[in-house]
């Protein structure tokens, strides 16, 4: 006995290629940019003392890298909150970068960085990056 293909097993088929387009859809926008700005910090001058006017002029987004290239025998990085940045202090649990080729991803929101070195952030060793 042959069965009868009817407008019920169209309308499954239409409904389930419908949902496999919508979950597809759904991840792409999900999926965050892999191929984000990279920005080395001071430019040529590498992460120093005056930084902070490098990012002048920049627009920075989420995912963007940022390469702090400096001499790790008398500098770091650390990646501090508001108030670490305000009074260039480091606040319990803040990311120790050590290297002196240090490649940070930024978040959504500002993103704050000093040298922790006496007297370094002090001098201006420190960074603030808003990116959208």
């Amino acid at each position: 006995m042959a069965q009868r293909r009817g407008s019920a097993g169209r309308v499954t088929m239409v409904v389930s290629v419908a949902m496999v387009w919508l979950v597809v859809l759904v991840l792409v926008q999900a999926i965050e940019p892999v191929d984000g700005a990279v920005y080395t910090v001071g430019d040529s001058s590498g992460w120093s003392f005056g930084s902070g006017s490098w990012t002048k002029g920049k627009r920075f987004k989420a995912g963007d890298m940022l390469v702090f290239n400096y001499d790790s025998t008398i500098h770091n990085v650390v990646a501090v909150n508001r108030g670490g940045y305000n009074g260039c202090t480091t606040p319990a649990g803040a990311k120790f970068y050590k290297s002196g080729k240090d490649s940070l991803k930024l978040s959504k929101g500002v993103n704050f960085f000093i040298c922790s070195i006496p007297g370094h952030c002090e001098s201006g060793m420190k960074i603030s990056i808003n990116a959208a």
